[in-house]
């Protein structure tokens, strides 16, 4: 019978070897032969389909013992099981709405008034967008006096850009903001809305609009504080203490299941659907689109940082935090430097990684 190597199994499955052997030591997918000497494993080219299907289970969040009894199934009872399966899933995310919106207001009746009697931060900030190897420039950002965005779209070449689109719905919100104001949280979740309204606009006349669409990270800088829309997968960071932190979570598959503990940092690196997005600003109406009679009903995530002199934040696209090692990527942030020194550290670092999607980064440093 004809072996396969790990190595060549890795490539015609889509998965790396640590991967597979993570799945080994699982038991839910066992090599046909292990040498008793070095220990190398050995597939067989019917197991190929197995473990395609063992990576999807893992990507829905299912068991590792449902999965082994799944692995173990015909076609038409494993399609079953998996139905039964979701649909259990469903069942226990409705339960817990109500328990969440209760929660939520209960949080709510406490909260109290957004500090802004902290000192007036002012921001310097720099820039960099590049279409790497791409055959188009589809992100866009915005680094202004107050108002910081990347955002990165996806859609037919030749069409408008819906990262940009979706930017200049934000940028009237650029201006020094008080008390007065009004509440910027409903600003920010406006200029969401209005993004949404534009690309639904400008999707009636294209061929496509299933696949049209944008990620977005907004901070907006009041007071004080910073207060971020973000919704995708592109990122907001705080460098504090030669340190940086993460502020925003991916709204990716893989990414709640990492969280979850279903799914490990090395399986959600080689997966193939590691890019697949669970939210993203999409024309109404349209495949992607959560509900198309209400609107955005996933919305962004809003969040409210504390920020003082010396902070800095920086924006990101998943052209630099997907291109770069996680600690080459922290380093660079943490560096000495302007924020220009900084930014064009970064954007060098991928350009020399083959800089393979297009990539936008904002660097602000924060003064009193």
């Amino acid at each position: 019978m004809e072996q396969l190597s790990i190595g060549e199994f890795a490539r015609m499955s889509g998965l790396t070897p640590k991967a597979l052997r993570l799945y080994d030591d699982l038991g839910l997918l066992a090599p046909t032969r292990v040498d008793p000497f070095n220990g190398y494993r050995w597939y067989a080219p019917e197991q190929l389909d197995q473990a395609r299907l063992v990576a999807r289970l893992r990507l829905i969040g299912m068991p590792l013992a449902r999965i082994r009894a799944v692995a173990a199934l015909p076609p038409g009872a494993a399609a079953a099981e998996i139905t039964a399966f979701w649909r259990q899933a469903e069942a226990d995310t409705a339960s817990r709405r109500s328990v969440v919106a209760a929660l939520a207001d209960d949080l709510r009746t406490k909260e109290t008034t957004m500090a802004t009697t902290g000192p007036t931060l002012t921001a310097r900030s720099a820039a960099r967008l590049g279409q790497g190897t791409r055959p188009a420039q589809q992100d866009a950002l915005h680094a202004g006096q107050s108002l910081f965005i990347v955002a990165d779209g996806f859609g037919p070449h030749g069409s408008a850009v819906p990262a940009g689109l979706a930017v200049s719905a934000f940028t009237a919100l650029d201006t020094p903001w008080d008390e007065t104001d009004g509440d910027p949280s409903a600003a920010l979740l406006a200029a969401v809305a209005e993004a949404e309204r534009t690309l639904t606009a400008e999707a009636s006349a294209l061929t496509d609009p299933d696949h049209f669409g944008t990620t977005l990270t907004a901070a907006l800088l009041v007071g004080s504080t910073v207060l971020s829309a973000h919704i995708g997968d592109s990122r907001l960071w705080l460098v504090r203490d030669d340190r940086a932190g993460q502020l925003t979570r991916d709204h990716t598959v893989v990414a709640a299941l990492i969280e979850e503990g279903r799914l490990t940092e090395d399986e959600a690196r080689s997966h193939e659907d590691r890019s697949l997005l669970n939210r993203a600003i999409v024309p109404a109406g349209t495949r992607g689109h959560a509900d198309a009679n209400t609107g955005i009903s996933a919305g962004p995530d809003l969040a409210t940082t504390a920020v003082r002199p010396g902070d800095r934040l920086i924006l990101t696209g998943d052209g630099v935090h997907a291109v770069l090692e996680p600690g080459h990527l922290a380093a660079l942030m943490v560096a000495q430097g302007d924020p220009d020194d900084v930014g064009q550290a970064i954007a060098d670092a991928v350009e020399q990684a083959g800089a393979p999607d297009n990539y936008a980064l904002i660097v602000v440093d924060l003064a009193a």
